[in-house]
């Protein structure tokens, strides 16, 4: 099978007889042979009957329904598990990605070797609320994943060879991030394609600025997994490590003026009135609790039954 479209969706029922006409127009037209999942993300309306309907009329068209609203990164992660085309291709349900985009996403992956090819909706239809710490996100995302060549690290559009999807797990609101999974995984011919983004027609956008927040955090997430998963005492070790010499500095100080006042008349140091005092103390207990940490992360780490999971390029 050439193509697999995985297609994420939450109450969007009114788009979704159009778009499926236009995929299936574009399949055709193209001579692919292809598969269409719809996973309803817990939809309230008639997305779930229309699916039905759907496949009733093309078999090529598939469907899962979640018993509630899970979010964005698992029902991509279910589509993914169900995926059986050689390329695998992503996109919203709202009727903003262009299905005529697929041929040159997936000739990009066939042809040009890349194992992802993410969409850039270099101009959009979205109000400044949304566009500005988008630009300021996908900043941030290029400094810290070290994929500089993407400017669009959310767009929904996206293409895969199909060993990417079957090697990654997402899971939260790790869709923002699946070409730096992708590149974690070992994946890193990552490209892009500016792609046309349309408003939108049916509906209204389901995210709010509360993902913006969110996906900082997810990001620092995979930062820490990406260096320090599998070796947690390296980190914590660290700092634990800083806060005990300092915290060493700061006895050798405390005692060398308790020393001094001892020897001199005129001078008197109270130990419990000196900021090194409580600077010694609390840097202590914080390196042992650094410690600590980067312990009980080892012992996790190394009853994980997933420390020795690595991706195999080649093997003779």
């Amino acid at each position: 099978m050439d193509i697999s479209v995985v297609i994420p969706l939450y109450n969007e029922a009114e788009s979704l007889p159009e778009l499926t006409a236009w995929i299936e127009r574009v399949m055709d037209e193209n001579g692919f042979s292809y598969e269409i999942w719809f996973i309803d993300d817990g939809s309230t309306d008639k997305s779930w009957s229309i699916i039905e309907e759907l496949q009733k009329k093309n078999a090529r068209i598939r469907g899962v329904s979640f018993a509630r609203n899970y979010g964005k990164s698992p029902a991509l992660n279910v589509g993914f598990m169900r995926a059986q085309g050689d390329v695998v291709i992503t996109m919203d349900a709202d009727m903003q990605d262009s299905p005529d985009e697929i041929p040159a996403l997936y000739r990009m992956i066939t042809e040009e070797g890349n194992d992802l090819v993410s969409g850039w909706k270099r101009k959009r239809y979205d109000p400044l609320s949304k566009t500005i710490p988008t630009k300021l996100f996908n900043a941030t995302a290029r400094r810290v994943s070290g994929i500089h060549n993407l400017h669009d690290f959310n767009c929904g559009l996206k293409a895969y060879r199909r060993d990417v999807v079957k090697h990654i797990e997402v899971y939260g609101d790790m869709h923002r991030y699946i070409p730096y999974l992708a590149k974690n995984a070992g994946y890193t011919k990552i490209a892009e394609k500016e792609v046309h983004h349309r408003p939108r027609k049916y509906g209204k956008t389901k995210f709010g600025l509360d993902r913006f927040v969110n996906g900082y955090l997810d990001l620092g997430v995979l930062w820490f997994q990406n260096r320090f998963g599998i070796k947690p005492m390296h980190l914590f070790g660290l700092l634990g490590s800083a806060m005990v010499v300092i915290g060493f500095i700061a006895t050798l100080v405390v005692l060398i003026l308790k020393i001094v006042s001892l020897c001199s008349e005129g001078y008197n140091f109270y130990v419990t009135n000196s900021v090194y005092f409580y600077l010694a103390l609390a840097c202590m207990v914080m390196g042992l609790q650094f410690f600590l940490t980067g312990f009980v992360g080892e012992l996790i780490t190394r009853n994980s039954p997933e420390r020795n999971n690595y991706l195999i390029g080649n093997e003779i």
